[in-house]
């Protein structure tokens, strides 16, 4: 369950030190239904060679742990073809992406998926308003759930054991709820989370640097290492019912298999991430929570972090989440903590697309401090990350970055050709024109904010 996107929605909404970005609405108009079509490539992403020991440990944890932490008593998937069908009122732009999804789900993880009319289909997506999303499960901005095929069903069974994912036996019909009023890129976003926990594993962890299977919601499309999870899920070694016990015993011979470089990998060994550190992390980003809270939250991230021992993208995570936490207090001490993220997240492929995140906050400080090259040397590298990965609404806010940065080393055609460029990719990241105006706005104002707030 995707229970917010307010993890991306802070990296995108604070890339000033001072002041939020205005939220713009969602109005579209006949004429912008091109623009709000998935704007990227179909991806043809390079193989992946993850280390066995490693698969081994994660598809376990994944696969028999619910994300708060309660263990489940059985492996659990479809058995046979997978078919699935839209109902509601889907996005414009929804239709697209699933037959994307369904593409890489058959090519990448060997699925044997098909979209369908039939009401009987095994996966039902239904698009509803995110008011009543959140009539449902307020925390949610779209969520999973089995043995139903609509909201009010959901409603109507949501206590009961049918519609407990503890109790199930083997996964026949399984309901996606989406919001029908979000941006593009937010509707694919949870497309691809919650299609991900309706085939596989319910769990997520945060020791995972590069999956969808994380709740800090950096990777917001299915990665190759979730193709591989999906992979495993279906291999034909495995089927419903199956306990832990005897599912790591066929796991050695299955990813010699489908994954036989794993055999001679060495493993990374990331340890386990105590519930203090997620509770401390949750906490920090509930907007539920006074400024205070978070704050402590936040700090007691980083001190769990550091006593564990972590130099991973998890110690990256904790800096940069009090970073946002203190930003409009101590912008100086804020700088410090988004470098000492990079330098964690620079240190690993896997965690670049977190790198970029961190890159729009660091090159709006540049700019700030007078520093266009600066900021316009740290925007560059990222942009074919942000690209890589789908994520419109990060590659807008970079490229607009990269414009300010070159309008003040009067650059101007250049600044204007790809302020135009990102014009492209807003569309299906922000919903609107308004958006990208505020987001170019926000940007350029950045030294006037800091006079004016200082």
């Amino acid at each position: 369950m995707r229970r917010s996107l307010l993890f991306v929605f802070l990296m995108l909404c604070t890339c000033t030190p001072t002041g939020q970005q205005e939220i713009a609405t969602r109005a579209f108009s006949p004429h912008q239904a091109g623009v709000l079509n998935n704007p990227f490539p179909v991806p043809n992403l390079p193989v992946s060679i993850y280390s066995n020991i490693d698969l081994t440990r994660d598809f376990l944890d994944l696969s028999f742990s619910l994300e708060s932490g309660r263990a489940l008593p059985m492996f659990t998937r479809f058995e046979g073809p997978i078919s699935v069908r839209l109902s509601g009122h889907p996005a414009s732009s929804l239709g697209v992406d699933l037959d994307r999804l369904i593409d890489r789900l058959r090519r990448e993880a060997d699925l044997d998926i098909n979209f369908t009319q039939s009401e009987a289909a095994n996966i039902t997506i239904q698009s509803v308003s995110r008011a009543r999303l959140r009539r449902a499960l307020p925390n949610a901005a779209c969520f999973v759930a089995p043995n139903v095929r609509s909201l009010s069903e959901f409603q109507q069974k949501r206590n009961t054991k049918v519609a407990s994912w503890s109790h199930q036996t083997e996964r026949r019909t399984v309901a996606i709820f989406l919001p029908s009023d979000a941006s593009p890129q937010e509707v694919r976003d949870c497309l691809h989370e919650e299609f991900a926990q309706a085939l596989g594993p319910l769990n997520d962890l945060y020791r995972l640097p590069n999956s969808v299977f994380n709740d800090d919601n950096v990777h917001t499309v299915l990665t190759r290492f979730d193709m591989m999870i999906l992979k495993i899920t279906y291999a034909s070694e495995l089927h419903s019912g199956m306990s832990r016990t005897q599912v790591q015993a066929r796991l050695p011979s299955l990813l010699a298999r489908i994954n036989p470089r794993g055999d001679s990998l060495a493993p990374s060994y990331l340890k386990a991430t105590p519930r203090a550190w997620i509770d401390a992390i949750q906490t920090s980003l509930r907007p539920n929570v006074s400024i205070k809270k978070r704050r402590e939250s936040a700090q007691k991230s980083v001190m769990i972090a550091q006593n564990s021992g972590w130099q991973d993208h998890r110690l990256g995570v904790s800096y940069f989440t009090l970073a946002l936490m203190i930003q409009p207090q101590d912008p100086a001490q804020a700088q410090t903590l988004f470098q000492a993220a990079m330098n964690l997240f620079d240190r690993s492929a896997e965690s670049r697309l977190h790198g970029a995140y961190t890159a729009s906050h660091l090159a709006s400080f540049a700019l700030i401090d007078g520093h266009a090259q600066r900021a316009l040397d740290l925007v560059m590298p990222h942009i074919k990350v942000a690209r890589t990965h789908e994520n419109a609404t990060l590659l807008v806010t970079l490229l607009l970055l990269q414009a300010e940065a070159l309008d003040r080393l009067e650059r101007h055609p250049e600044a204007r050709s790809v302020r135009l460029d990102s014009l492209l990719w807003a569309g299906y990241g922000f919903g609107t024109e308004r958006a990208w105006n505020t987001k170019q706005r926000d940007i350029s104002e950045l030294s006037r904010r800091l006079q004016n707030n200082g």
